[in-house]
């Protein structure tokens, strides 16, 4: 009989004591220990069991959870006597910064402050006899949501200098959704106070700290080492192009398969696979998402489960304000095709406005880019060159993207439907009207502030050009912008069907007297 499925279960213990539907990834912990790295990054898109992950870990080390074998009874590391004995040796600290989506520096300090206080509320019988002197006991009690930018960045360090009083022993601390408040920073205009504030933070509990034994922090990105790791220098970086724990996150074809045939959901493979494959980690391929593996076992058909499961806030913002060559290549991802760009996979915020290799990075760091083909070189004038070719994900990304243009125009949806008809009736009048409303209602979806639709027209185009691909995609191969004879046309429909016609669009600004 199959297993209950815990839908949103990111606790390792509940998910063992409930005995609910689990896939074994216990060996990550075997990697991880004998890889010896002090400080290990991992990147990997979201709801790909990092959270979960980081729970086994501070289940399996923490003394909190000694004598808990039983979590562990009839998987992976349980089959060796050495990780036997070092279960539940540790003290461990585990902190998440997942819910520190603040839009405002302030108040994403104080989430963060408020995070450090709850755990230090943990290790209250520390305050206890005389292991800690009245100085340290006064800081102690004082943990405050609005303590100082210097008492902040000292206090896990503190903590696990307590700890390691306490228990004779170095701590592990394990931060996960690390990046989180990054992207809600650069969303919402506080990056560099946010960054100033982490770095500080990050250089006291990852490198100065000498009570640390090891630490592994998640995220979906790697923020650039300048902006935030400028001191780490011994952080060893583990992304999606690494191959290192390759398998670890995410479920393999393999094991998908199996859970597809417990659930007796096999003659569904081929759709599943369809809808969900496509990310690869390192050298490893067919590598799928485990919420909507899970999910689909649990509804029973396919859905944008993992794309739904995220306001998607910051691709909509890059995609929708991003230049007339990223609108272009988006053309080129939603009709099926692939793109070349390079990357870096040091993400650099700042540069997400002008640079388009920082937002295909981002988007291939996020899991909704996969590589197709990837080659390094050296350039004419001697760079290190690497080429990526680039598609987006799978179905079900292509689905979110669709739905996410879609609700740029729901504003406008009547007059823009009326547009589409008006088009398909070879209407010009009615078009030109239709389209002065639909303007008026979307411009500032696609305003950047800096290079205003008013002051370059086509940026607004190309958005309207990928609404219009969107509805009309199943008809017509739409493109736009692109060279033909003797100049530039704005948007060219190539019919689909031989009952309709080809349609070129050249769009005018008139200005008024």
């Amino acid at each position: 009989m199959a297993k209950t499925i815990g839908i949103g279960n990111q606790d390792f213990e509940k998910i063992r004591v409930n005995d609910y539907f689990y896939i074994d990834k216990t060996k990550f912990i075997k990697e991880w220990w004998e890889g010896g790295d002090s400080v290990t990054l991992i990147t990997r898109p979201r709801r790909f069991g990092k959270t979960l992950n980081m729970s086994m870990v501070e289940k399996f080390f923490s003394i909190q959870y000694a004598n808990r074998g039983d979590l562990f009874e009839g998987l992976s590391i349980w089959q060796e006597e050495k990780y036997r004995q070092i279960q539940g040796t540790y003290p461990v600290l585990m902190l998440s910064f997942a819910d520190v989506k603040e839009n405002s520096f302030i108040q994403a300090r104080k989430k963060i402050c408020r995070i450090i206080k709850e755990l230090y509320k943990q290790y209250t019988f520390l305050l206890e006899g005389s292991l800690l002197n009245e100085d340290e006991k006064k800081n102690f009690s004082q943990m405050s949501v609005d303590m100082e930018d210097n008492e902040a960045s000292f206090t896990i360090k503190a903590l696990s200098g307590y700890l390691e009083r306490y228990y004779r022993k170095k701590v592990i601390i394990l931060l996960d959704e690390y990046d989180t408040p990054m992207q809600e920073a650069y969303v919402n205009g506080y990056w560099k106070e946010l960054t100033a504030f982490t770095r500080s933070l990050f250089n006291s509990t990852f490198k100065t700290n000498p009570y640390l034994e090891r630490a592994i922090m998640t995220g979906i990105t790697r923020v650039s080492k300048e902006s935030i790791f400028s001191d780490l220098n011994h952080l060893k970086v583990v992304t999606t192009t690494s191959e290192k724990y390759a398998d670890c996150f995410g479920f393999t074809e393999e094991e998908a398969f199996q859970a597809l045939d417990e659930f007796d959901l096999s003659s569904q493979k081929q759709q599943v696979k369809d809808w969900y494959d496509g990310f690869s980690f390192g050298k490893v391929t067919d590598i799928y998402n485990p919420w909507s593996i899970i999910s689909f076992l649990d509804e029973r058909r396919v859905g944008a489960y993992w794309a739904n499961t995220s306001s998607n806030s910051l691709v909509g913002k890059l995609v929708r304000e991003g230049n007339r060559n990223i609108k272009e290549n988006f053309e080129s991802l939603l009709r099926g095709e692939s793109i070349q760009a390079e990357i870096d996979e040091q993400i650099v915020y700042d540069l997400l406005n002008s640079d388009e290799q920082t937002v295909w990075s981002l988007l291939l760091a996020s899991g909704y880019l996969k590589v197709k083909k990837y080659e390094t070189y050296t350039s004419q004038f001697g760079e290190w060159k690497e080429d990526y070719e680039l598609e987006l994900t799978n179905f079900e990304v292509k689905s979110m993207f669709r739905s996410m243009v879609r609700k740029w125009f729901n504003s406008a949806r009547t007059d823009y439907n009326d547009f589409i008809k008006a088009l398909m009736a070879d209407n010009i009048k009615a078009m030109n009207t239709y389209m002065n409303k639909v303007a008026l209602q979307t411009f500032s979806y696609f305003d950047t502030g800096k290079n205003p639709s008013q002051a370059e027209p086509e940026r607004f185009y190309h958005g309207f050009v990928l609404g219009i691909m969107v509805e009309l995609a199943d008809r017509y191969i739409i493109t736009s912008n692109r060279e033909s004879g003797f100049g530039r046309y704005d948007i060219m429909m190539e019919a689909r069907n031989k009952e309709d016609y080809y349609i070129i669009i050249e769009f005018k600004v008139q200005e008024e007297d």
